[in-house]
């Protein structure tokens, strides 16, 4: 599958550079702030196994991942790209099935996986969030 590009491959490296896939306000540091609160214990960052969770519970073998609702293929709001369709449509449906090999890879681990979409922690399913992880923790 290839894929065309309007940017010049060091245009397009500096645009994806600039996108912050760790320390997110938005998303880890705020799930950070959740477990702390629920008092939430047992939980690692940047554990190194292919898939690059974003918190792992070894204890509990369980992965959670923050997915990026754009990135990631969410249809929570209008995201649809305006320019370049085809390659973005290529680029997240590619991101979603990698999500999905990754899941499979954990699952045939005896992991449970938790996916959080960003715009749940950003709205009022903050508890259900928690009752996700709490549930996977048991």
């Amino acid at each position: 599958m290839n894929i065309v590009d309007i940017f010049p491959k060091e245009k397009r490296s500096e645009i994806m550079r600039s996108v912050k896939s760790k320390n997110n306000i938005s998303t880890e540091k705020l799930l950070i702030k959740m477990f702390k609160k629920n008092n939430i214990k047992g939980w690692r960052r940047g554990y190194k196994v292919k898939g690059k969770p974003d918190f792992v519970f070894l204890k509990h073998r369980v992965a959670i991942f923050i997915d990026g609702c754009f990135w990631h293929g969410h249809c929570c709001r209008n995201l649809i790209p305006k320019s370049n369709v085809e390659y973005w449509n290529q680029k997240i449906s590619k991101n979603i099935f990698h999500d999905r090999e990754i899941d499979q890879l954990f699952l045939s681990r005896q992991w449970k996986v938790v996916r959080i979409w960003e715009c749940e922690l950003k709205r009022a399913y903050r508890d259900g969030i928690i009752t996700k992880i709490l549930e996977a923790l048991n």
